[in-house]
């Protein structure tokens, strides 16, 4: 389950190039200085897998502490209709409930913020425009994060979104070296594969939370009792 966040990270990095690329194309890398850009452009991803694995450790905290109540299937469960839900119903319905209006006020502080360290020549610029840009709203870090509240523990949960997005990392570079070299058709392909990647993890945590006796998809639930018993004990 968890090497999924890694794959899920590379096919939808596609979508943060679209996303998030804007903003890594106007940071202030030092293009006449190929070792200088190498190290801006690694401190811009650390900060920006910094702030993904604190989020899966948050998510994954939440997690842990329904699984404390006995709902660790029934999350699982849940988190799979989640994804499969978000993929399925088209996005106009929820932009016609506008569910993030509340958020948009820290969004505009983030990107004010973004707009601020974009003009900044400081060192620590790079990672601190990963640490925000990796706060900034996404579908595809959406589902990511129901994928870490979905593996019940804090530890799991920061290591799923740090392997999504270590999973990202390859496309952005590439495209911070390159510009945005896929286009037409081979673009089409990849970003078709995305829901149908969601639809798969959504399936995965179902089955997980079904306890089928399958193991290390669908373990039954004595076997998952167990795992949550251990966790607790390494504590």
């Amino acid at each position: 389950m968890i090497v999924t966040a890694f794959l899920f990270g590379l096919l939808g990095s596609l979508h943060c190039v679209g996303m998030c690329g804007p903003i890594a194309f106007l940071m202030p890398v030092d293009h006449g200085n190929p070792l200088k850009k190498f190290f801006q452009i690694l401190s811009y991803h650390s900060g920006r897998l910094l702030t993904y694995a604190l989020i899966g450790f948050l998510f994954g905290a939440v997690g842990e502490r329904l699984n404390l109540f006995g709902l660790q299937q029934q999350l699982s469960i849940a988190v799979g209709v989640l994804m499969i839900t978000a993929v399925v119903i088209p996005t106009r319905i929820f932009n016609h409930y506008n569910l993030s209006k509340p958020a948009y006020k820290l969004v505009g502080r983030i990107k004010s913020a973004l707009g601020q360290q974009l003009k900044s020549k400081r060192k620590s610029t790079f990672f601190t425009l990963g640490l925000l840009n990796g706060l900034l709203p996404c579908g595809l870090v959406y589902m990511a994060v129901f994928g870490a509240l979905g593996t019940g523990g804090a530890f799991h949960g920061s290591l799923y979104m740090l392997l999504f997005g270590l999973g990202t990392v390859p496309l952005m570079t590439s495209a911070l070296y390159l510009g945005n070299f896929i286009k037409g058709k081979a673009k089409k392909q990849i970003t078709r594969l995305i829901p149908v990647l969601v639809i798969l993890m959504g399936c995965l945590f179902i089955l997980r939370g079904l306890g089928l006796g399958i193991p290390y998809v669908s373990p039954s639930e004595k076997v998952a009792v167990a795992q949550v018993e251990a966790r607790q004990s390494c504590h």
